[in-house]
């Protein structure tokens, strides 16, 4: 050991010269090594700050989603309600045979407005959702259902408020007083007061008085039909 100290000091001692050179390249590799270090540990810093950033953005993602669902559906079950309603007030023309008579602009096929709200409403059935959830998946399929809707509840309020303002100024007075014995007939033939036989007659006469002047909806003479025959047959 003594031995290689001497030898070391010997050698400096001879070639002092190449400390200068030697103490610089050292140095310089000893930086070089310093700053691949930093860099290989801001390599991994952006690497954990990248993966932080995507885990943030795949949560804010899946955050609008669930926001965007909800939104969505508040909405459909919003337009279902409005189909809903806007049924039910047709249904009040389908049922009430005297109504229907009092506003035959509703169920005249002729007429334009009569036309373009019965499209509208057979569009709206064809497109409704048995539920919200069967619809919710598909963004353009809402919104076509809601633009459906839409337009089935404008072309009902306008050929409503027609057949209001018209009522029955399109038939003269002699049709006006046939639909004013049909609806006396059908009250009639509806009854329990009256007997099997005042019954049917009624409502046979009823059908002939509005022979030519108005043309009931399938479901509105399969409705009077069977409640009459239930009535009779009871």
């Amino acid at each position: 050991m003594l031995a290689f100290v001497e030898s070391l000091l010997h050698f400096a001692g001879n070639f002092w010269w190449l400390i200068f050179p030697l103490g610089g390249a050292i140095g310089g590799s000893v930086r070089a090594i310093a700053a691949a270090n930093e860099r290989r540990a801001e390599r991994r810093l952006e690497r954990y700050r990248i993966k932080q950033q995507a885990k943030i953005a795949l949560a804010e993602a899946a955050g609008r989603t669930r926001e965007n669902e909800g939104i969505n559906r508040r909405e459909m079950t919003k337009v279902l309600q409005r189909h809903d309603r806007t049924d039910a007030r047709w249904l009040d023309y389908e049922i009430d045979i005297a109504k229907l008579l009092d506003f035959p602009l509703m169920t005249d096929l002729r007429d334009p407005l009569t036309i373009a709200f019965h499209k509208a409403r057979s569009r709206a059935d064809l497109l409704r959702p048995d539920t919200v959830d069967d619809i919710l998946g598909d963004r353009a399929a809402q919104l076509e259902y809601r633009d459906a809707v839409h337009d089935y509840v404008a072309a009902f309020d306008v050929a409503e408020a027609e057949a209001i303002r018209r009522r029955r100024s399109d038939f003269s007075a002699e049709d006006q007083d046939r639909l004013d014995r049909a609806q006396h007939l059908l009250r009639l033939a509806t009854d329990r007061g009256a007997t099997q036989e005042e019954r049917k007659s009624a409502y046979a006469r009823a059908q002939k008085e509005l022979d030519g002047l108005v043309v009931l909806p399938a479901v509105t003479r399969a409705s009077i039909e069977r409640r009459i025959a239930g009535e009779i047959e009871a």
